[in-house]
């Protein structure tokens, strides 16, 4: 069987191509990069070198239009500044609804746009990083069980039986993530993972506190920041 992972970048994504090409080979595996408008390229970059480590194909596509009139923080079309604060202190300030930095239906789109690619190509499952703590408290609802739930049967039924979906992540935290990708030695120093783009990380945007946590919580430093 050949795969596609859809592959951000970061800690997830990059983990779940690590497992794919452990479980299937890199010679069968595809990795999809998306651009969506976001307001810098450093995760399009990260995608790039991580691929090229595996050893495994990468397909780019562009979506930004799609989100053009979207005024999450996280595009560069925004007035909105991302967020300096965890999820926790952000949704307290939306009542439950989604944070700024949630993409409408990005994992929707991504998902739809790779079962696509993923029939052409040949594969019989997508892989992506959605997990339980992007989840929690609708922060993110498109990383939710359910949400995965129901992608995974509408794109089954769609391609025929053809393709399935596969979120290894989405009843793990992002530090059990971090546990597997250690175990897979996954190259975490070509990851990027914060909402900005500057030359470092900025260490205090929600996913930047996040990927933190859960190096901590596995009692390594994050190979990314070493030498900082």
């Amino acid at each position: 069987m050949k795969a596609l992972v859809l592959l951000s970048g970061g800690v997830d994504s990059a983990t779940c191509l690590g497992i794919a090409v452990d479980k299937y080979g890199a010679e069968n595996v595809i990795a999809l990069a998306v651009y969506y408008g976001q307001k810098h390229s450093r995760e399009l970059m990260a995608a790039e070198n991580v691929a090229e480590y595996y050893g495994v194909k990468l397909k780019k596509l562009d979506l930004a239009l799609i989100f053009a009139d979207s005024d999450c923080s996280l595009l560069s079309s925004s007035t909105e500044d991302i967020p300096k604060e965890s999820y926790a202190e952000q949704l307290e300030k939306t009542g439950g609804a989604p944070v700024s930095t949630y993409v409408p239906f990005r994992n929707g789109l991504f998902l739809s746009s790779a079962a696509s690619i993923a029939i052409a190509n040949g594969c019989g499952v997508i892989y992506y990083g959605a997990h339980s703590d992007d989840a929690a408290g609708n922060a993110y609802p498109d990383c939710s069980t359910e949400f995965n739930d129901a992608m995974n049967r509408a794109i089954f039924l769609g391609s025929g039986e053809q393709l399935r979906i596969e979120a290894p992540f989405v009843n793990m935290t992002k530090a059990d993530v971090v546990k597997k990708g250690l175990e897979l030695k996954v190259p975490y120093e070509l990851t990027w993972s914060c909402y900005e783009g500057s030359d470092k990380p900025c260490g205090v945007c929600g996913t930047c506190r996040d990927r933190a946590e859960a190096f901590r919580l596995n009692g390594v430093e994050d190979p990314a920041l070493k030498g900082e």
